[in-house]
């Protein structure tokens, strides 16, 4: 009998055992199972991250790429607008360059220098280009190679017809009277006497022509190295214009000569002895407005 219990033991024991082993490979096989699948998704982990790092790093490069692409598009666009507009406006709208300059520095045109109200003088003829003169006569009685030469506004205003204006012998002066035109303005200054000055206006009515008097033996000033061939001095004919009240004094010509007066590059001042000089613009407005304002108050 109890060889019969130990056998039906060693029976249940050898039927247990295949249950046993199934067991155990249904365990293998779900541990297999669960490392595969941990595996599966280390390797679906591993993915996601390669394609999120793919992904930040493709990002920045796409954008870098949509940003030049829109520059690009921009450039292009201000390209197109600007060859759309008309030209004379695209001129104004370009500031030109300018070289040499630096950054601030004001143009020449905004540093032109205006002049003061003080320093223009009183225009009288209304001609900016017109040239004056001023040429000096003898009123009292000098005799030269026995002739009178004595010669004054007065004579001229007593003259019916143009009066030459002879007897130049030096050659600035001459040259001078060469450049006259008709039609130019002259003061008439009254020299080599008690009260030298300037006493009026006379006008040029027929340019230079040869002095005949410097190949006259008789006339006061001959000149023997002057031939009809070869005539080196000239005369103008002149007419008077107007005498004024109150001359112009030497004494005032030279005080209004001084540095920094109106009058001091005058070539009569500055060149005393010239007895035919010129006269700017500025200085005859000056002179007549002179004459004018010494009238109004005489």
């Amino acid at each position: 009998m109890a060889k019969r219990k130990s056998s039906h033991k060693m029976e249940a024991a050898s039927a247990s055992a295949p249950a046993e082993s199934r067991r155990r490979s249904v365990r293998l096989q779900k541990s297999e199972n669960e490392n595969d699948g941990a595996q599966n998704a280390s390797k679906a982990s591993t993915k996601s991250i390669d394609a999120s790092t793919r992904e930040a790093v493709e990002k920045p490069k796409s954008a870098v790429k949509n940003r030049v692409s829109k520059s690009e598009v921009k450039a292009e666009d201000d390209r197109s607008n600007t060859n759309d507009e008309p030209p004379a406006k695209r001129a104004r709208s370009e500031k030109p360059q300018t070289k040499g300059k630096a950054a601030g520095q004001k143009t020449s045109s905004v540093n032109k220098i205006v002049p003061k109200k003080e320093d223009v003088w009183p225009s009288t003829s209304g001609d900016q280009e017109k040239t004056y003169w001023l040429l000096k006569a003898e009123p009292e009685s000098r005799f030269e190679n026995g002739i009178d030469v004595k010669f004054s506004i007065d004579d001229l205003a007593a003259r019916t017809e143009p009066e030459p204006w002879d007897g130049i012998r030096n050659y600035a002066a001459r040259n001078n009277l060469r450049a006259m035109k008709k039609g130019d303005l002259a003061f008439f200054y009254h020299s080599n006497c008690k009260e030298p000055g300037i006493v009026g206006i006379m006008e040029i009515v027929k340019e230079h022509s040869p002095d005949l008097s410097a190949h006259d033996p008789k006339a006061p000033y001959y000149d023997p190295k002057s031939t009809p061939d070869d005539p080196k001095w000239s005369v103008v004919h002149v007419k008077f214009h107007r005498k004024f009240k109150v001359p112009i004094g030497l004494k005032e010509l030279k005080e209004m000569g001084g540095a920094g007066k109106p009058l001091e590059n005058m070539q009569m001042i500055r060149q005393s002895r010239l007895s035919v000089s010129k006269v700017s613009q500025r200085e005859w407005d000056y002179l007549v407005g002179l004459a004018e304002e010494k009238a109004s108050k005489a």
